[in-house]
């Protein structure tokens, strides 16, 4: 029987939650900076052109905070994993924008082929429409976690109600398919806004980014896409690839294939196991 045909969590202690922040200190900073602004503008209406420029200033730093994925500005991100004992010599393969009936099966089947478990940030539409293989990443034992329902461009800038709806849509679609509610969320593309972290908060999920990503939907040479990736590779590194929406090599093989048995080559060579997101935390 192949190591990994069992599911992830068939010998883990069961799944803890772990304490939940509050809102981040970058919310409460814009709150104050808009009631002073508030009673700037009160007190002297004539300046307004200056008190409106103000607001603006504040809103700017949270689009381009917005946009950079790595960034914990916004509230807790994982970019690395957690520091401690269980990780010093692990790193986590995530893979996004799939399931895909063509270029996910050959995943899965690589990767029983190289002993390594991934966690796979599925969008729920696409989990819906191809129900089997949602199940079938977590029968081989791999994680299944949240990429949103629709992987909207509009992400970064859509309103609480409407984000929240998102994020449950797909969390509520993996759970029924896979029989156990993701535990991490990925934004589309890694961009957020200001309303995202009391969402997670509320739906009992915590953000993970990346340290390494291999730019793989865009590059068709997989030896570039290899070395971004394993460039200054150390444990605790979480690497980006895709199985949805991956480019194609110049013979017309997706991106990931080609790279994954160089990745974990030289992984191994460097004595750093693969692990999930899940097995990673150091808090249960």
């Amino acid at each position: 029987m192949n190591p990994l045909s069992t599911p992830h969590d068939a010998h883990a202690p069961p799944l803890r939650r772990w304490p939940q922040t509050g809102y981040p200190a970058m919310l409460t900073a814009t709150a104050a900076w808009h009631v002073l602004v508030l009673g700037a503008w009160l007190l002297a209406p004539r300046a307004w052109p200056w008190w409106l420029a103000a607001i603006f200033a504040n809103h700017a730093v949270f689009t381009v905070a917005g946009l950079l994925p790595r960034t914990s500005l916004l509230g807790p991100n994982w970019t690395r994993l957690p520091a401690g004992a269980r990780n010093a010599d692990a790193i986590a393969l995530t893979i996004d924008d799939g399931p895909d009936p063509v270029v996910t099966p050959q995943v899965l089947d690589l990767l029983d082929a190289l002993g390594v478990r991934a966690t796979f940030f599925c969008i729920g539409e696409k989990a819906r429409r191809y129900p089997e293989l949602a199940r079938e990443i977590v029968a081989r034992g791999h994680a299944l976690e949240n990429h949103s329902q629709v992987h909207v461009h509009t992400f970064s800038v859509t309103f609480p109600g409407a984000l929240r709806r998102e994020i449950d849509a797909a969390q509520r679609t993996l759970e029924e398919l896979s029989g156990e509610a993701p535990m991490f969320f990925r934004a589309p593309a890694g961009l957020r806004n200001i309303f995202l972290e009391p969402v997670l908060r509320k739906l009992d999920l915590r953000l993970a980014a990346w340290t390494r990503r291999g730019y793989d939907t865009r590059e068709r040479d997989p030896q570039v896409v290899a070395r971004r990736l394993l460039d200054g590779l150390a444990a605790r590194d979480i690497l980006l690839l895709h199985d949805g929406n991956a480019a194609l090599t110049v013979d017309g093989k997706p991106l990931i294939l080609a790279v994954l048995p160089r990745l974990v080559e030289a992984a191994r060579e460097r004595k750093l196991r693969f692990v999930t997101l899940r097995d990673a935390r150091v808090d249960g």
